[in-house]
């Protein structure tokens, strides 16, 4: 292995409450029903696809394209606004010594995520200069679980898929990485993912599955 490409939200960084309550605002706002459980769902897929889920539950006349970007829009208006307040404290000191010393024993790093604020986010938690390379929503077409985000994080990287092994917390980015043909260490959720190569409880774990601890 050569390279890690580590999906952002829920592995580096925490926003999905900031996700959570933009959706449920416009959801509110459009009187459509929304709640955790349909929260969950969103996790790891894109912003177009997020809003087809939430509209299952919409009640109204259909929808224009026009009208959705526009929903769309508002929802990411309001999370931006929520992600200001987002400093270097919400990184944990674990996930910055890790990443450090990854990048010291000459590993490359890289951001694999379907979300068009990731470097938004990383200069917010001061963090951008960790990273090797940046492949996210916006130069992506297709989202998790299609392999495009990582493909593109192994090319701006200048690596082998088969030398590349990717960070996730969702069952839909382990798919990604699979498909990708990239070994996949699963976190959090994606821990108890039969398909992830790796299981680890902590992101520490990470350098012991690189051979430096």
């Amino acid at each position: 292995m050569k390279a890690f490409i580590f999906d952002l939200d829920g592995v580096i960084v925490f926003t999905d409450k900031f996700h959570y309550q933009a959706w449920k605002k416009m959801a509110d706002r459009m009187g459509i029903y929304f709640d955790e459980t349909i929260n969950n769902r969103l996790r790891g897929v894109s912003r177009a696809e997020s809003l087809e889920i939430i509209l299952e539950k919409y009640e109204g006349e259909p929808l224009s394209a026009e009208k959705k970007a526009e929903l769309m829009e508002e929802k990411n208006n309001t999370y931006r606004e929520l992600l200001k307040t987002m400093t270097a404290a919400d990184v944990t000191d674990q996930v910055r010594a890790t990443l450090k010393k990854l990048h010291e024993a000459g590993f490359k790093l890289a951001i694999g995520s379907s979300s068009k604020n990731a470097k938004f986010i990383l200069e917010k938690v001061e963090l951008l200069d960790a990273f090797d390379a940046i492949s996210d929503g916006n130069n992506i077409t297709h989202s998790k679980p299609d392999p495009e985000v990582f493909l593109k994080a192994g090319e701006f990287l200048g690596e082998k898929p088969e030398d590349c092994v990717v960070v996730e917390d969702a069952y839909a980015g382990i798919d990604a990485a699979k498909a990708a043909e990239m070994e996949a260490v699963g976190i959090g959720d994606a821990s108890g993912y039969n398909k992830a190569d790796y299981k680890i409880q902590k992101f520490e774990e990470l350098l012991k599955i690189a051979g430096i601890e």
